[in-house]
């Protein structure tokens, strides 16, 4: 069976994610998070870094799960409860938890925009959407019915999206940026594109795309987030010559 050394396996993807040269939020804790005894013989890929998805991962026989959204958004102290068994879990499986967040976003290969983009078929991606001093999505300028979009993203993502049609009926400027940026349509706009591609956002935000004339399909935080992890283990995989698999657990939102 395979092996590779778990800090071989950390060093190359910090460097080649960027991880020390991408400002994130408060708590993401980008890179390592739990170690394990010291080597990986399988990968396993999730969304979240939750009970749920470690036991799963443990079930796989992994010993490295690379998530997107990580152990430590919030204090988890004092270790009780779901948080014990959590820690239990990891170190008696021996399980190791790398994490990216912005970090995985910005790749301009592996990340969830450009995979999201390659997957919808639409080429010739540039920045997009300034935040923190760096653009974490994507845009693109095209001709495309918003209908056959709309089409292209249910079969991307195997759910239908919710479609707010408030711009044009052909989109000519699709901006993209996964996960929960639906409160930032006014930012969206000013840069110019008629249709904004992203996870969720709040009840108000179906009247101001249509005031700001900009088509909005939201496709759910979960499932526009599910292809920067399964690139990155696809990566690890090719690089290091070790079997992986995706832990999927929807939360439908």
């Amino acid at each position: 069976m395979p092996k590779t050394a778990l800090m071989e396996i950390v060093r190359y993807c910090d460097r080649i994610l960027r991880t020390d040269k991408i400002n994130d939020y408060e708590g993401a804790v980008n890179g390592l998070q739990v170690e394990n005894h010291g080597t990986v013989t399988r990968v396993a890929a999730a969304v979240d870094a939750t009970l749920s998805t470690i036991k799963l991962a443990i079930a796989s026989r992994a010993d490295l799960l690379v998530v997107h959204h990580g152990l430590f958004w919030n204090a988890r102290h004092p270790w009780t409860s779901k948080t014990y068994e959590m820690l239990r879990l990891l170190i008696g499986s021996d399980l190791a938890v790398y994490s990216s967040h912005l970090p995985l976003d910005l790749h301009p290969k592996l990340g969830n925009n450009p995979q999201l983009c390659a997957a919808l078929g639409l080429r010739h991606s540039q920045p997009f959407f300034l935040e923190k001093d760096q653009h974490l999505g994507v845009e693109v300028r095209t001709r495309l019915p918003l209908e056959e979009l709309k089409q292209r993203l249910k079969a991307a993502l195997g759910a239908e999206p919710m479609v707010i049609p408030g711009g044009p009926s052909i989109c000519q400027r699709i901006g993209m940026v996964t996960g929960g940026a639906g409160s930032q349509l006014q930012r969206a706009a000013a840069e110019g594109v008629d249709t904004f591609i992203t996870g969720e956002g709040p009840h108000w935000t179906y009247a101001v795309a249509e005031e700001l004339g900009l088509n909005l399909l939201y496709g759910g935080h979960y499932a526009t987030e599910t292809f920067g992890v399964k690139a990155l283990a696809q990566e690890l995989s090719e690089k290091f010559d070790l079997p992986w698999s995706f832990v999927d657990y929807p939360t439908g939102l």
